[in-house]
């Protein structure tokens, strides 16, 4: 079906509207969209249907073990068979992957991927809701399959992703998706899975990284903790058979189902946010961000709370901090046994998310061993986001989400990703990009 844009205008009266659009505003998103309405593309995977045996290759199950020249089989969307023996079971269908690398498909948590399209176009972002208390705000049904995002971050191996809202005290809900699906009821692994929540900091940072400013205190927290602090006694006091679609969505917190992610930096305040919440009788705590945490690891082990840290490849947040701590942060973290995941959180991280793997591959170089590393974009996340009962690593009964690699999928000069399941489903690995890179390499000679 193909659209112009005066037919939209007539169609959707935009002029007329109540709030009407400039035609040039209107032009320029139908220009980023080629002014043409696709189905889907690439088209969803079908299910899977014959069993695949995928032998020869270098095996990273994702727990810390590697298999040389394992076998690897699937069927009906489940792993079957991790062995280093040549066995004799029969499958309908061989994949040689001698000399090559398997892995579990990598998981991208806290990012904007699905609900955020063009940064510089309002009208594609769905992740940040008016007001500062939005518990009940789904990401969930936000998730935009058709994204044309998600084929670039599956190109290296990103196969879930945590789609995160934005902004406020609360943010609302996340969820957990599969990168592909005919819409977010197909593509959803784990819906609401937790809380999203910014803790009130004492001081706000101002300027930006070129001209840092001075620190500002926050006048208004006292007022914010004592609001968070009457809206999850009443949540915990909540009777189900009341209708307030807030406190229901906050319920989850008390009973262990569902996560409270909290953004917090600083040291003191990780500790003081725990402590607060724990206090509260809320069960599972995620520090997100956590620029601070390795100068409070003990404390964290110790209260067994997870961290998702901001992607590595930033500057430190100090200006007296060492040049290299965002890159060693996962070591401190390691050394001290607190379960971590990598994430992209940040300027641009919808498309940026691609660069996950490589985020773990930094950490390689700054102490991390190359499993320990694999870990913190597979099994570690999936740990954190409760759903490491099915995915996060290459082992009898989970999902068959895994693709093949010509190289180290951690090494942004190796990492080429050949093949690619999700649940058993083999994906197609296409992309508007690489159709560029098709088209532009035959004008230009190469």
């Amino acid at each position: 079906m193909r659209l112009t844009y005066k037919t939209i205008i007539k169609k959707y009266s935009l002029r007329n509207s109540a709030y009407p659009l400039r035609s040039s505003a209107v032009c320029i998103l139908f220009v980023l969209y080629g002014l043409t309405i696709y189905a889907q593309r690439p088209t969803p995977a079908p299910t899977q249907t014959k069993s695949i045996l995928i032998t020869g290759g270098t095996i990273h199950v994702g727990n810390g073990t590697v298999i040389q020249n394992g076998d690897l089989g699937f069927k009906d969307g489940k792993i079957t068979l991790v062995s280093t023996k040549k066995e004799t079971v029969a499958f309908d269908t061989t994949i040689d992957a001698t000399g090559k690398h398997v892995y579990p498909g990598f998981i991208l948590p806290n990012n904007l991927l699905g609900l955020n399209e063009v940064d510089a176009v309002r009208a594609t972002q769905d992740y940040n809701e008016r007001g500062e208390i939005n518990p009940s705000v789904r990401a969930l049904i936000g998730f935009n399959t058709d994204s044309k995002v998600i084929p670039t971050i599956r190109t290296n191996g990103v196969l879930y992703s945590q789609a995160s809202p934005r902004g406020g005290l609360i943010s609302g809900m996340s969820s957990v998706f599969r990168l592909d699906g005919w819409n977010w009821e197909d593509a959803v692994l784990k819906a609401d899975d937790g809380i999203w929540l910014n803790w009130p900091p004492e001081r706000f940072r101002t300027g930006w990284w070129v001209e840092p400013g001075e620190d500002e205190p926050n006048k208004k927290r006292r007022e914010q903790l004592d609001q968070l602090t009457l809206l999850l006694q009443r949540a915990k006091v909540f009777n189900q058979a009341n209708v307030d679609v807030s406190l229901s969505a906050l319920k989850g917190l008390f009973d262990g189902s569902k996560n409270l992610y909290v953004n917090v930096s600083r040291a003191k305040e990780i500790k003081e946010c725990v402590l607060f919440f724990k206090d509260l009788g809320i069960k599972k705590i995620v520090v997100c961000g956590g620029e601070e945490s390795h100068l409070v690891a003990d404390f964290l082990k110790e209260n067994d709370i997870p961290v998702l840290l901001d992607r590595l490849h930033s500057l430190p947040y100090k200006m007296d901090d060492a040049y290299d701590l965002p890159y060693t942060l996962p070591k401190y973290l390691q050394d001290a046994g607190v379960l971590f995941g990598l994430s992209y959180s940040g300027s641009m991280e919808t498309m940026g998310g691609r660069n996950l793997p490589f985020l773990a591959g930094t950490a390689v170089g700054f102490g991390l061993t190359k499993e320990q590393a694999l870990q913190s974009i597979t099994l570690n996340t999936a740990k954190i986001l409760g759903i490491d009962h099915s995915c996060g690593s290459l082992e009898i009964g989970k999902a068959a989400s895994l693709f093949i690699s010509t190289g180290d999928a951690l090494d942004m000069m190796t990492n080429n990703v050949e093949i690619a399941f999700i649940d058993g489903r083999m994906i197609s690995l296409e992309n508007h990009q690489q159709e560029l890179y098709e088209r532009y390499k035959g004008k230009y000679g190469f």
